[in-house]
């Protein structure tokens, strides 16, 4: 397969990808952005900044190179999250799909500055555990470079947290939204909707229960690792 090929294969995943997030209700106007990285090639390939899902074309689609420098001359703009792209893309080399939202229910949790908990199996069947929210950015990383230091928050609660970024394939930044991530760009499309269920189904769970409690580890691990493992039984070989 030529690079050439590679690309426009890329550039139609990404496109459709985005298209996705509209339909899913994950995303209103502009507030939205898929990449998919190709390490092997050297390319990124990311929506564009501010087009209307509507009026977007697959050659619309932005290439640059592992560091976010533009490959094609006379191209759009990429995504502003680029940097945050790139940064995830660095520190979590089984990442190849990241995307970015401001859906209603995930933002919700990532405004109250609150990690999402494990209340129950639908939550499991996704993510191993807590979704994380980060700390709140400061002043100087803000100033200094907003995208790049959103992406560095998120490796920072990673990393320091301990947990494995494929086992819990998505992360709330502290007044901002959600990041999710997946092998593939529908994979990680489909992560931003089973993120935005759950937190809507989190926030629904502490109104019927003020007390309520996280669900059981052995409850937790029965569902999550019946989906992701070499043990792995649910759906068809």
């Amino acid at each position: 397969m030529t690079n050439k090929t590679l690309i426009e294969e890329m550039k139609a995943r990404v496109f459709a990808a985005n298209l996705a997030l509209p339909d899913a209700g994950l995303v209103k106007l502009t507030w939205g952005n898929v990449s998919e990285i190709n390490r092997e090639a050297g390319v990124i390939v990311i929506k564009p900044s501010g087009i209307p899902y509507n009026v977007m074309r697959v050659q619309d689609m932005v290439v640059t190179d592992l560091s976010g420098k533009l490959l094609e001359e006379g191209g759009l703009r990429p995504s502003s999250d680029l940097a945050t792209h790139v940064e995830l893309y660095k520190a979590f080399k089984e990442m190849n799909s990241v995307v970015h939202t401001h859906s209603k229910n995930a933002v919700t949790w990532a405004q109250a500055g609150r990690e999402i908990p494990a209340y129950g199996t639908t939550h499991a069947d996704t993510f191993y555990g807590v979704v994380p929210c980060t700390r709140q950015l400061t002043a100087a990383e803000v100033a200094s470079a907003y995208e790049l230091e959103t992406g560095k928050v998120i490796v920072e609660t990673f990393i320091d947290s301990g947990i494995d970024p494929l086992a819990v394939p998505g992360v709330l930044v502290y007044g901002h939204g959600p990041f999710t991530w997946g092998t593939t760009p529908q994979k990680a499309v489909e992560n931003s909707v089973v993120l935005d269920e759950i937190a809507e189904m989190a926030c629904v769970t502490e109104v019927v229960n003020t007390r309520v409690l996280p669900i059981p580890q052995y409850l937790l691990d029965k569902h999550f690792f019946r989906k992701h493992g070499i043990n792995a039984y649910y759906g068809q070989k």
